[in-house]
């Protein structure tokens, strides 16, 4: 699957490669007088820096070593909110004044899902493991915050169309969640100590070089300029020639669109109308009207259709990343949320065991009592079980701390208001228990695992769209070195009219007579009687060029240190899923060890509690068969714990805990989940008394 995807990779590269070669000599022939003159006056060879056998530093992107990539999945277009933010809000067919009116989000919701109340009953919640991801998805924060990520990415886009740079989504794999993940409960682990599952992300989409290059040219976006004065002048007399009261009205429109091609279009319309009571002026009121029309294409700097949408085309990578952002942020908290379950369940059992121990303890010290009041037990044995139930006791009650702890850590995993009556007073009863059953994952070879994991991780399919964005950079950057070579043309046209000076009498110079009104000025411009038109080059020479030289090479050292993060990447997955295996065979054994342990120290007190009852043994032999129970049930628990962690762990390091547990990604995306996750390897907890979390009384 690797090799695979190095071929595709590669494919894609030589063809990039290729349309760099072919727009580069498109562009030099298209100014081949022009730049073999500047080539020859400078003494910095610009035409070297684009050869296609350039070297060094100064090597195209497309031309460097394919770096390995995984099968990049299908884009999803996960979108949160029903309107696409990718697409500006007015649209040529919808009303156009919504593109100036400001954008309303519809305020979070902060109440807890339907589900969560249905799952209350007598005041208890009777919770399953797969209620519990299911109430993650609807209520959790960490996800509900992640969801916003979507849209910032869609408007990203649509900055991207209008030749704006790239802000980026920020999106990376939220963790405020609290529980699930401490080093303090969780135990366990391969040989190198990792439980797997860690939250990577892709820290938030920072594009240090992305601007690198020219600007594109807004060709989504024109732009519509109107400048409308009213000036009205009274000038002292002097002279003939001067005074006087004047009166300028000025109307004047400029629009302006670029093209993805890298050629902008400007077109100007100018209208003055003015007064004068100057009799030296010939015509009042004068209309003056001229437009001009040009087209500048931009030959070498900025020329081209991919320069011009390398910023669309990191956008929609980006996209992607947010959407496979989204995806890990899935993986991990349903790894979160089951991490704290799994704790929950050791809390709860870990209660019913002291609660055991602690009536043990209790009735030995009673039977105690009997014989020392009868005379057969010596008072020491007495104090002896009293301090054993005194100890059994202060266990108890910090076992019970920390069931309620566990319970208001998996109710802030799954609920949104913590104030609800109902839900503060409930206390939370876990139903499932894991099975350690052996799973297909235990036995499957371990390079099969580790290509799994290449195909299905988002850390390595954001990586290799981090690196395209990288290439883009490059060859952005790589177009910021060559001078600017513009050619442009341009079409206009002026006409004049007006109404002769009724002041005009008496000038000593004669008076012009009318020509007419504004509509002949108007006419005249437009009718070619006085014409405006030529054509011309516009070149810029940054001498030494220091600034595009910098921003050429560290958008290279970027791309060449993406390439090593990518393929540390690899290594990093494989010794993960070989670890992660590792534990979850490791975790079996001991599971299986301590189930036999528990065993024998249980088989080993009733026989002791016997031996006592016949005379033949002692209190103290008694306790210490207690004890090594109460630490066999310790142990017992937290190896069961650690395989049920370790086997979700293993799950989400190879991204598979989605399609093993049934989970619908659209559903997470909108939060309104059908159908509660089916998670395999499961057993019902078995009946018995429920654990209090009343302390017990003191003695």
């Amino acid at each position: 699957m690797q090799l695979f995807g190095k071929r595709i990779f590669e494919q894609q590269q030589e063809k990039t490669a290729r349309n760099v070669r072919g727009e580069t000599g498109y562009r030099l022939r298209a100014v081949a007088v022009v730049m073999l003159t500047l080539a020859a006056g400078s003494p910095y060879g610009f035409a070297q820096q684009i050869g296609a056998g350039a070297t060094g530093p100064d090597k195209a992107a497309s031309e460097l070593p394919a770096a390995p990539a995984p099968v990049l999945t299908e884009p999803l277009d996960l979108r949160q909110s029903k309107r696409d933010f990718s697409k500006p809000a007015g649209g040529f067919l919808g009303n156009p004044i919504n593109a100036y009116l400001p954008t309303t989000i519809a305020k979070a919701s902060f109440q807890n899902s339907v589900r969560l109340g249905d799952l209350v009953k007598n005041g208890k919640i009777y919770l399953s493991l797969s209620d519990a991801l299911a109430l993650a998805l609807e209520n959790n924060y960490d996800i509900a915050v992640s969801r916003y990520y979507m849209d910032l990415a869609d408007l990203d886009l649509m900055r991207a169309h209008a030749g704006q740079f790239l802000q980026g989504s920020g999106a990376t794999v939220n963790s405020l969640t609290q529980g699930g993940f401490s080093s303090s409960t969780v135990v366990g682990g391969g040989p190198g100590g990792a439980t797997g599952g860690a939250a990577t992300g892709s820290g938030g989409l920072t594009i240090s070089a992305s601007g690198a290059g020219p600007s594109p040219e807004s060709y989504m976006d024109p732009a519509l300029t109107a400048a409308i004065k009213y000036d009205r002048q009274i000038t002292p007399v002097t002279s003939i020639f001067s005074g006087g009261t004047s009166t300028t009205k000025t109307y004047d429109f400029t629009y302006n669109q670029g093209f993805v091609t890298g050629t902008a279009f400007q077109v100007t319309y100018n209208n003055t109308a003015a007064t004068n009571t100057n009799a030296i002026q010939s015509y009042s009121p004068l209309y003056n009207s001229s437009f001009n029309a040009q087209v500048t294409q931009h030959l070498l700097y900025g020329a081209g259709i991919w320069v011009n949408k390398r910023f669309v085309y990191q956008a929609e990578n980006n996209r992607r990343i947010t959407d496979s952002t989204f995806r890990q942020q899935i993986l991990y908290t349903v790894n979160q949320v089951e991490n704290i379950y799994w704790g929950l369940v050791n809390a709860y059992e870990d209660v019913q065991a002291k609660q055991q121990a602690l009536e043990q303890s209790s009735k030995l010290s009673a039977d105690n009592r009997k014989q020392l009041e009868i005379g057969t037990l010596a008072p020491l044995d007495v104090v002896n079980s009293d301090s054993a139930v005194a100890s059994d006791k202060q266990a108890l009650i910090s076992s019970q701390n920390t069931l309620n702890y566990q319970q208001q850590i998996i109710k802030q995993a799954i609920a949104r208001n913590l104030n609800d009556p109902t839900l503060v007073a409930a206390a939370v009863i876990p139903t499932d228990r894991v099975s350690i059953e052996q799973i297909p994952e235990e036995k499957q070879p371990v390079d099969e695992l580790v290509q799994q994991a290449f195909k299905n991780s988002p850390v390595l399919e954001q990586a290799v769209l981090a690196l395209k964005n990288d290439e883009i950079s490059v060859r952005g950057a790589k177009n910021g070195l060559l001078p600017t070579v513009d050619v442009y043309g341009y079409l206009g046209g002026a006409g004049a009219a007006g109404a002769q000076n009724p002041n005009c009498k008496s000038s000593p110079f004669g008076c012009s007579p009318s020509t007419g009104g504004y509509g002949t000025a108007f006419s005249d411009a437009y009718n070619n009687s006085s014409p405006d038109k030529g054509f011309g080059f516009n070149v810029t020479i940054p001498i030494r060029n220091r600034t595009a030289q910098a921003e050429q090479a560290a958008a290279l050292i970027q791309y060449r240190q993406a390439e090593l993060k990518l393929e540390q990447l690899y290594t990093q997955i494989r010794m993960n899923v070989v670890n992660a295996q590792f534990a979850l065979t490791s975790d079996r054994a001991q599971v299986q060890a301590a189930i036999a342990t528990h065993d024998y120290a249980q088989q080993s007190l009733d026989a002791e509690v016997k031996k006592l009852r016949l005379g033949a043994s002692t209190t103290a032999s008694v306790l210490l068969q207690q004890k090594n129970l109460a630490n066999g049930q310790n142990s017992l628990l937290a190896a069961q714990a650690a395989y049920a962690r370790d086997r979700a762990g293993l799950y989400q390091t190879l991204a598979s805990t989605l399609e093993h547990y049934g989970i619908n990604l659209q559903e997470a995306v909108t939060g309104e989940v059908t159908a509660a996750p089916v998670v395999p390897g499961l057993t019902p907890a078995k009946g018995g008394n429920e654990p209090t979390v009343t302390p017990p009384a003191a003695q």
